[in-house]
């Protein structure tokens, strides 16, 4: 079984087994090939513990009505967002795909990473409970909440830049592949209604938007 001791020592815990972490580390790909459970369930408690998390933090730490920390918290917890904290941790590094996700690159896909990160503290929650859950939030969130509710989401950035210039932007569904209940969606998104400026792929129709987005900005970083 896979060693966890370095993303122990990143999360500031150890787990008694690895049982937990394993899973919350595995996408429903591998555990589908490997039949062996996969992260689902604890993604959907680590989104609550997150939730949670970053409410007590925001209540704690800033003097905001209801409407700004409802505000301030959805910009922090949002999938841009938790793929940035996931990256400083080395979270993908982690990651059992199965061999269709990693040879279409799912490690380096945002949605997988952010999944994957709240199932992270799902498994912290179950392993330790909430107080010293909240300790890993502060270890691996909080030092970065800054810098990530000023990010605006890559179709909006990609907006701006297109408006800019003066330009149009369009995005299609070109393909989706596998079974109904867990489908993978392949979108582009064009200027001027003919120029491909970027491919993504995901689980909605929206995740495979935005990841068309983001790879069309970081082409044009790299120009």
């Amino acid at each position: 079984m896979k060693d966890y001791k370095d993303l122990e020592e990143k999360l500031g815990v150890e787990f008694k087994d690895s049982t937990n972490i394993r899973e919350a580390l595995t996408h429903s790909s591998y555990g589908n090939e490997h039949n062996c459970p996969f992260n689902e369930r604890l993604e959907f408690l680590g989104d609550a513990v997150l939730e949670v998390s970053m409410s007590k933090f925001l209540y704690s730490n800033y003097n905001l009505n209801e409407g700004e920390m409802t505000k301030k918290r959805a910009q922090a917890v949002r999938e841009e967002a938790l793929d940035i904290y996931a990256s400083k941790i080395g979270l993908n590094e982690y990651l059992l795909l199965g061999k269709g996700e990693e040879a279409t690159g799912g490690r380096e896909r945002p949605a997988i990473i952010a999944d994957a990160f709240e199932a992270v503290l799902g498994a912290c929650f179950l392993e330790f409970g909430f107080d010293k859950t909240y300790e890993v939030f502060e270890r691996i969130v909080v030092p970065y909440v800054s810098e990530v509710v000023g990010i605006k989401d890559y179709k909006t950035t990609l907006q701006e830049y297109a408006q800019s210039d003066k330009r149009s932007l369009s995005y299609e569904i070109i393909g989706q592949t596998g079974p109904a209940h867990n489908l993978l969606f392949e979108a582009v998104v064009k200027m001027d209604e003919n120029i491909i400026m970027g491919h993504g792929f995901g689980r909605t129709k929206k995740d495979a938007e935005q990841a068309a987005a983001r790879e069309a900005l970081t082409k044009r970083a790299t120009k």
